[in-house]
């Protein structure tokens, strides 16, 4: 079946298998078989987050964006970097679980470099205190990337530097979002990072659960590392 002739409920049908790979290895089998229509799917759905994402970043970010080291966490396709190109943002890293993600991302011409990485499974491969940005859009919920991650996005970002950071706000999502939230709050007590922002909104992406109709919600949330 071709990327054009998928119903919204083919879509939809896809988008939720995605929740039942369990192992690392079967999540990336199944985003390395979702590569080469992940756009055109994400579109039909329409998924608003690497867009709320870059529009949050370019909110609160005052540095040289041209020069400016932006971390593309789960970057799958490119979705974000193309957002955040489109704010003046020039220099992109990638991190993803997904070779054929990568290849995919690689075809945009936007990173100059791209790892292979299963989050949650093994450390980010960076320098700590390196990025101006670090970013991670669409991959923080339930079945996905495990909350533990969060103190590696920090370390990731050099002082001063955002960290931006999307979720999910369905039913079927809230366990996970409160999970999140509270290990975003204790780097914060920690005096690791402030929060600059938090948005939630409404119409984040079509409900693709079957016990869900219209539009699901979603969070932007904005730290600025100390």
């Amino acid at each position: 079946m071709s990327a054009v002739s998928k119903s919204l409920e083919d879509v939809r049908a896809v988008i939720l298998s995605a929740h039942e790979k369990v192992t690392a290895e079967e999540k990336a089998t199944f985003y390395n078989r979702w590569a080469q229509t992940y756009d055109q799917d994400v579109t039909a759905i329409e998924y608003q987050a690497p867009r709320l994402a870059a529009d949050s970043i370019a909110a609160h970010f005052s540095g040289d964006r041209e020069r400016a080291q932006v971390l593309d966490v789960a970057c799958g396709t490119g979705l974000v970097a193309r957002q955040l190109k489109g704010h003046g943002f020039g220099r992109f890293s990638g991190v993803d679980g997904s070779e054929m993600m990568l290849k995919m991302a690689e075809g945009t011409g936007l990173y100059q470099g791209l790892q292979l990485c299963s989050l949650g499974e093994e450390p980010l491969p960076v320098q700590p205190g390196l990025f101006d940005v670090v970013v991670i859009v669409g991959a923080l919920s339930v079945g996905q990337v495990p909350v533990s991650v969060i103190p590696e996005l920090c370390r990731a970002t050099k002082a001063g530097g955002c960290v931006c950071m999307t979720t999910r706000s369905n039913p079927d999502n809230l366990d996970y979002k409160s999970a999140l939230e509270k290990e975003m709050k204790a780097l914060e007590e920690e005096a690791a990072w402030t929060c600059e922002g938090v948005t939630e909104v409404q119409q984040w992406e079509r409900a693709v659960s079957e016990h869900e109709d219209g539009y699901i919600s979603g969070a932007v949330y904005l730290y600025r590392k100390l």
